[in-house]
């Protein structure tokens, strides 16, 4: 067997052009403010205020802690409650402070904050500790979709930072752009808006990128298709690209998902709030399952809220959702902040009263019994050609490794869309890209394509086409181990020494942050330092083992701890050979 191997390049972004309609942005306007509830009797710690009562008030247009609620809250709160981080946004804040040296914004701590906080509300994430000066900015992408003038115009982002310069398709299905320097910030901004870009509100205490079904509208076998449904997500949580400061001033961040298929290719389960595709009484809507989550210290599936909405309210859902984490969620302990925390301390039933009363008529259904996915469906693979609903046309899922994309990549992969399909690409939560509406007719023509042939192959190694991996100490400060280029080079030693006979889901993740799901893989790899055979500290990882996706989703847990990088492959080889039916190549190429 042929061993495989990757170069890294850089990354694109989008809009929303559609096969079936003329770049139309869908505009969710903000259901009116329902008044706050009327709290319980219920009384924390016994110094007199009642657990019930929202934490937050709105003052001067922005949502901020009450004074009495801030003893004890974590540093990111105290950042908050000294300068609004919206400001840089609504009130253009980032034009004076992309005018002064990074070195200068250092020298006070409220700039310094700004910097290494504050700007991810606007996207922003500094690389202090490996990229000093560079910034990755994360886009809003809901689900998925992206124009070829989007990727276009972020390769032209990149292409100005050389080799500092790439980009990366997420595990939340939107893409991050490296190298970005503060200077260039407020011209870049003003770019994404003329593309129909945001990268509002992507990073800390926000909703991130709504994930939809990347086969939305081209699956024959789709349940609903979910782009209407995210789009409307999308417009609502920035309020039309505006900034929706009602829901910028979480406790933690929050994530959110509209299933579309039987595959659960959204992955609900690991979600803040999903919607789940289901019937009730001859309306079409959605079961509600909420409060799925990671973190380093507790990882948590999602639950039924035992809830279900018509399909006109997926926007005052969510709303209500926010709102009630916004005004309960606790803000001490950056590692108890998320969702499911609060739904554990008020119950499941509690929290739904909560949501209920925040809706415009203080009324919620009960679950349907009616749902929609089929539980015993096999899971697709969205690699390679398949026909779309839309008789004569296909679309081609391409393998991209480990997500990394370079500007030249972006480029071609536009071109590609336009000559080949209808200048729409779509990115996945496994780090890939699919070009839909390919006439079959021009398939044999695209197959053919050098960057087909050589980087982004419909048809990779079967060991590759489950692997993903997040950003590695390349370049963010929170990762111990380098991930991307590690995972593809482990995976290509164990591919010369056993055979698989289906894909297998690898996840490398650089720290316990988990960006990279490590435990939703059959094999996941999380980060640590570790020490050697003599004695010396090493780059390893902690291995998981377990996790499964789809109806039946399971997380994994882990298998062996502090695992020294270089002692990974043989680790990986029993593994496949003891849990997955591997066989190894001597014994095969003997048997042949």
């Amino acid at each position: 067997m042929s061993s495989f191997s990757v170069k890294f390049l850089a990354p694109p972004i989008l809009q929303n052009s559609s096969f079936y309609s003329k770049n139309t942005r869908l505009h969710a306007t903000p259901p009116a403010q329902t008044a706050a509830p009327v709290p319980s009797a219920v009384v924390e710690g016994g110094d007199g205020v009642e657990r019930l009562e929202p934490r937050v008030e709105k003052r001067e247009g922005y949502w901020v802690l009450k004074e009495k609620f801030r003893k004890g809250i974590n540093p990111q709160e105290k950042v908050k409650i000294a300068s609004e981080p919206m400001k840089f946004f609504i009130e253009n804040g980032i034009e004076d402070l992309a005018k002064i040296p990074i070195e200068d914004l250092d020298k006070l701590k409220d700039t310094k904050d700004d910097v290494d906080v504050r700007l991810k509300w606007l996207g922003l994430f500094h690389r202090r500790k490996n990229h000093y000066g560079r910034f990755m900015m994360r886009l809003k992408l809901p689900n998925g979709v992206t124009t070829s003038a989007q990727t276009r115009y972020l390769a032209s982002v990149i292409k100005k930072y050389g080799k500092e310069g790439c980009a990366d398709v997420t595990t939340r299905q939107n893409w991050q752009i490296r190298g970005v320097v503060l200077p260039d910030v407020p011209e870049i901004l003003k770019g994404l808006d003329e593309v129909g870009l945001t990268s509002l509100q992507s990073g800390m205490d926000n909703v991130r990128n709504p994930v939809g079904n990347p086969l939305a509208g081209i699956d024959p076998d789709e349940i609903v298709d979910t782009r209407p449904y995210t789009n409307l997500l999308s417009q609502f949580i920035t309020a039309n690209s505006r900034g929706n400061t009602d829901v910028t001033n979480l406790p933690r961040k929050w994530n959110v998902c509209v299933i579309g298929s039987h595959d659960l290719y959204e992955h609900p389960h690991i979600n803040d709030l999903a919607y789940m595709p289901a019937t009730k009484n001859g309306r079409f809507g959605f079961n509600l399952l909420v409060g799925g989550f990671f973190s380093p210290k507790r990882c948590a599936e999602a639950i039924p809220l035992d809830a279900w909405v018509p399909a006109d309210d997926v926007i005052p859902l969510c709303k209500a959702v926010l709102e009630a984490y916004r005004d309960l969620g606790t803000r001490g302990n950056r590692q108890k902040t998320r969702m499911m925390w609060l739904i554990d301390e008020l119950g499941v039933e509690g929290f739904r009263s909560e949501v209920e009363k925040r809706m415009p008529q203080q009324e919620l259904e009960r679950s349907s019994s009616e749902d929609l996915v089929q539980t015993q469906w096999e899971r697709r693979d969205y690699l390679g050609v398949h026909p779309q609903k839309q008789e004569g046309f296909s679309f081609v899922g391409l393998h991209i490794p480990v997500g990394r994309v370079q500007a030249d990549d972006m480029d071609e992969l536009a071109r590609l869309a336009d000559e080949y399909g209808s200048g729409e690409l779509r990115l996945t939560v496994e780090q890939n890209i699919i070009i839909p509406n390919v006439e079959n007719s021009k398939l044999d023509a695209l197959l053919n394509e050098p960057l087909l042939k050589e980087r982004f192959l419909p048809e990779p190694h079967i060991l590759l086409k489950g692997l993903v991996a997040c950003t590695g100490n390349q370049f963010c400060g929170q990762a111990i181990i380098e991930t991307k280029a590690r995972a593809l080079q482990v995976t290509e030693d164990v591919g010369r020494l056993v055979s698989v006979t289906r894909p297998i889901r690898m996840h490398w993740t650089g720290c316990p942050n988990t960006c990279g799901q490590v435990q939703v893989a059959d094999i996941g790899f999380m980060g640590c330092m570790t020490r050697d055979e003599n004695g010396k500290p090493c780059e390893g990882a902690d291995v998981y083992l377990g996790g499964r996706i789809g109806s039946d989703s399971h997380l994994g847990e882990i298998y062996k701890k502090s695992v020294p990088c270089k002692d990974l492959v043989p680790v990986v080889v029993e593994i496949l050979v003891n849990k997955f039916g591997a066989v190894p190549r001597e014994r095969e190429e003997g048997e042949e």
